[in-house]
């Protein structure tokens, strides 16, 4: 694995950057692993074991990329009680934005100058920079990165980051890798100027020798893009690696495992969350989000909906501290510690 590195800003830091506000899109629809199991070769209790996942969420045809990404984002607004006309940046990470958003679109390669970020923008009444955020499972952390760099370095006093995906528009039903991981759904979070640092440094890289253990790519049987992972090989890195990553981000911020109130990891697997949080050493008040179990793999939209739910189930209060880290295709990785607001 290469070197981690921590995002800085030159020059003095001016600001800090802490979460204002949280919002989360959860699609209506439910998919048990029965469901899942009518077409893949598998068994729901196979499926069980392999992931911990029982249900997960895929969004109907009118819950759109950018209409779940709009409503997480108005929520967040709402959470902080800011105005859309405050808000300086957006950041949108997704990594299952193949145009099926666009009115008469079909699947493509990419939004190209539409973007799903410039769509939310504009559905949301901004006339600010609208920049989407390419790598995958890491994506919302990457995101807060780019805002806390923002607000330090004084180009922003508040951004938008949105974490928005519909998996199911780039699933190969039928693959026994991804069929049963996946799933849809949108989280937002809102971050601004603050008297104190409520968003750490950012721990990020990238493993290029696994650069093709996640892929989307186009198929010549396939209507549209399509994932394809070397789950296997995904899984050995996340258990050896993450807790390293893990471990650095504490280090950086000037924390140990006991000093925090929740791990909140990319929501990939159940095995992989519960191995790293044993390997890293958090005490038992240190509450680990398993929003997996029933939402599946929600890739860059996985760890914003984890949060939303550990605040309004009240697991996690204003003022706790939370570890956050995604990893994904590239395979790139990036956390921090957040306080909530």
């Amino acid at each position: 694995m290469n070197t981690t590195h921590t995002a800085h800003v030159t020059g003095p830091v001016r600001h800090h950057a802490a979460l204002l506000g949280i919002g989360a899109y959860r699609p209506r629809r439910i998919v048990t692993n029965e469901e899942i199991c009518e077409t893949l070769d598998s068994t729901p209790e196979w499926i069980r074991r392999r992931s911990g996942i029982s249900t997960r969420c895929f969004a109907k045809p009118d819950e759109t990329l950018v209409e779940m990404g709009t409503t997480a984002a108005g929520k967040a607004l709402a959470d902080a009680g800011v105005a859309p006309d405050e808000v300086d940046r957006l950041f949108v990470a997704t990594m299952s934005d193949v145009g099926t958003w666009r009115e008469g679109s079909g699947p493509g390669p990419g939004a190209g100058d539409d973007s799903a970020a410039v769509e939310i923008a504009r559905r949301l009444g901004l006339r600010t920079p609208a920049v989407q955020v390419s790598a995958a499972c890491a994506g919302f952390t990457v995101g807060l990165a780019l805002a806390a760099a923002s607000i330090a370095a004084e180009e922003a006093r508040t951004c938008l980051v949105v974490g928005v995906e519909r998996m199911s528009d780039i699933l190969d039903p039928r693959d026994r890798s991804t069929a049963f991981l996946f799933s849809d759904g949108a989280g937002a979070a809102l971050v601004g100027r603050s008297g104190e640092p409520g968003i750490g440094p950012v721990v990020w890289g990238t493993d290029p020798e696994l650069r093709d253990a996640i892929t989307v790519r186009t198929e010549p049987e396939q209507a549209g893009p399509i994932i394809r992972m070397q789950g296997s090989a995904v899984f050995r890195w996340a258990v050896t690696h993450l807790p390293e990553v893990v471990q650095e981000v504490l280090a950086r911020s000037g924390l140990g495992p006991a000093d925090v109130q929740a791990f909140v990891p990319h929501q990939a697997n159940l095995r992989i969350i519960e191995a790293v949080a044993q390997s890293v050493g958090f005490p038992g008040h240190v509450v680990v989000a398993r929003d997996v179990v029933d939402q599946g793999n929600t890739s860059a939209a996985s760890i914003p909906l984890a949060l939303d739910r550990m605040r309004t189930s009240g697991a996690l209060q204003k003022g706790d501290l939370a570890v956050l880290v995604g990893f994904g295709a590239g395979l790139t990785y990036a956390g921090t510690v957040a306080r909530m607001p």
